[in-house]
């Protein structure tokens, strides 16, 4: 599957870079591509610098509202941040229009932080507009959700975090959550937290997308997960992870399994991978409610058999019984047995519900300090009407 990535603000920018990153290995290991185009859009020119791999022009860099911000962003008001996209979505769509090899993407995936102000206020808005324009593409969105320590000390984020998720689920055809806290590493440094964690966010998409590509043919799987069955999957709120269980690398290729405690051991290597990747779900989530899924088995091929096919997949449908479940398998010459996890179409997810109901707590309080505010101060200047002014 081919995907056109656009990242917005500071958190999407730096995303969207690394699937950038993602597609140079894809291109350069697997001579495949899967992100023809690759766009970071904001407000802030500090942050565009600060992009590795995405092209330096200003068409794959594009600075926006900058007679409004003087390209230093918007503050964490989101609702600035919404009206700037609305003004520039043409220079958006013009920067797209202007891209090659956008029209081999299959679907379009747009990235943000729940928490700021330009990803936060532009990214359904822009969804919007696409949605709109490509009617034939389907729009995704990978929401990123604030930590812990952001939501505690900092209420704007939480109101911006509310407000952003239910315009994107108004507009999305699926939206990936992302919630950082469940990444972070107590022991690193800010820089090193973030670094690892958006790469760990991309981890999932590689194989993924990379299966339905494939033009060698000792690596296109016997059930080949593709571009339509990922497309039938998404639908509204969805999370993905992978897991991942180390396989002897210097096996005799053409080894065949007669022992009982080696197929054992064969098949507990797919389940602990698929537990794993159960346990690292970008979101924490009840299996159970989602209405579709999808797992991609990636090893060597001879690591992969029906009976390990059909063990991930009696115990997946164990965990999400109502889900309809589609699988493929994509053997790489590799060290390790791999499994991507997606679970979409939830329907309670409750870290968007908390979001919710404290966001519907704090519209009052925050109206309620406005007018203390404008009242205090207007008992200042009263406190000041005899006294003269210098002008």
């Amino acid at each position: 599957m081919k995907l056109n990535i656009i990242g917005f603000g500071q958190c999407g920018g730096r995303i969207a870079d690394e699937f950038a990153a993602l597609n140079a290995m894809a291109r350069h290991s697997r001579k495949i591509e899967i992100a023809p185009c690759v766009i970071a859009v904001n407000t802030d020119s500090t942050d565009l610098n600060g992009l590795h791999t995405i092209s330096k022009d200003y068409r794959h860099r594009i600075l926006i509202g900058n007679r409004q911000t003087g390209g230093h962003g918007v503050g964490k008001i989101n609702e600035t941040g919404a009206q700037i996209a609305k003004e520039n979505s043409d220079k958006i769509l013009d920067a797209i229009r202007n891209e090659k090899r956008f029209l081999e993407a299959d679907a379009f995936l747009l990235i943000a932080s729940a928490a700021g102000g330009t990803g936060s206020g532009s990214i359904s808005v822009m969804t919007k507009v696409l949605r709109e324009r490509y009617l034939d593409k389907p729009i995704y969105n990978l929401i990123i959700l604030p930590f812990e320590h952001e939501e505690a000390t900092e209420e704007r984020t939480v109101y911006n975090a509310a407000t952003c998720l239910k315009s994107a689920y108004n507009v999305a055809n699926a939206v990936f959550l992302v919630d950082n806290q469940r990444f972070i590493k107590k022991d690193s440094t800010i820089f090193q937290n973030i670094d690892k964690i958006n790469r760990m966010i991309v981890a999932p998409f590689y194989d993924l997308l990379c299966a339905g590509e494939e033009k060698k043919m000792k690596f296109i799987g016997s059930k080949t997960l593709d571009a339509g069955d990922i497309i039938q999957t998404l639908k509204g709120w969805t999370v993905i992870g992978y897991g991942r269980a180390e396989v002897e690398k210097f096996n005799l290729k053409f080894r065949k399994i007669t022992h009982f405690m080696d197929k054992s051991a064969q098949t507990l290597k797919g389940i602990r991978a698929l537990d794993e990747a159960m346990s690292e779900l970008s979101v924490a989530c009840n299996p159970a409610d989602a209405a579709t899924a999808i797992y991609l088995l990636s090893a060597p091929a001879r690591e992969m058999n029906m009976d390990l096919v059909k063990e991930l997949g009696d115990y997946l449908r164990a965990k999400a019984p109502q889900a309809i479940i589609r699988n493929g398998d994509y053997p790489q010459n590799r060290d390790s047995l791999n499994v991507h996890l997606v679970f979409s179409g939830l329907t309670n997810v409750e870290k968007i519900r908390k979001y919710y109901t404290k966001s519907t707590e704090l519209i009052p309080e925050f109206k309620r300090r406005q007018e203390e505010n404008e009242r205090k101060l207007k008992t200042l200047d009263e406190a000041g009407n005899s006294i003269p002014t210098l002008y």
